[in-house]
């Protein structure tokens, strides 16, 4: 019998769904300042894409999902840029640039015109449509 596949974040438990889009206002919030119009454009894409999203933070990320599909769409902000992750990227026609995991891949951005970008869009619409991190 083979091994069962690896979640996208090894054996760490996926986090639990909030009661709505106020947990990631509250992470945009502390997001450095250079970042937060970056973050917020990209929830906005996200949330104008997928509908009946589910969200939450936890390990200083924030997640988006789907209740039939579990988690799709991890953004994490750092110090200089912001990573949108697609648990299921490797899927995806073209996939994302970054990212070897399993099946999980991911874009780097640092600013508002590269989050609006045709391939932004086209893998924000293609996660909602795959099996993510469950």
């Amino acid at each position: 019998m083979g091994k069962p596949p690896r979640t996208p974040t090894g054996s760490r438990k996926p986090p639990v769904a909030s009661d709505g889009h106020r947990v990631i206002e509250d992470w945009m919030r502390r997001v450095m300042p250079d970042l937060q119009p970056v973050v917020t454009r990209l929830d906005s894409m996200i949330r104008a894409t997928t509908p009946d999203l589910q969200y939450a933070v936890k390990w200083k990320k924030a997640y988006y999902g789907l209740p039939e599909l579990g988690w799709i769409i991890e953004v994490v902000a750092y110090d200089v840029s912001v990573n949108a992750v697609f648990f299921a990227g490797s899927d995806f026609e073209p996939p994302p640039p970054l990212g070897s995991t399993d099946r999980t891949r991911y874009v780097k951005v640092k600013t508002v015109e590269e989050v609006e970008t045709p391939e932004m869009y086209k893998w924000i619409e293609q996660a909602s449509g795959v099996r993510g991190w469950i």
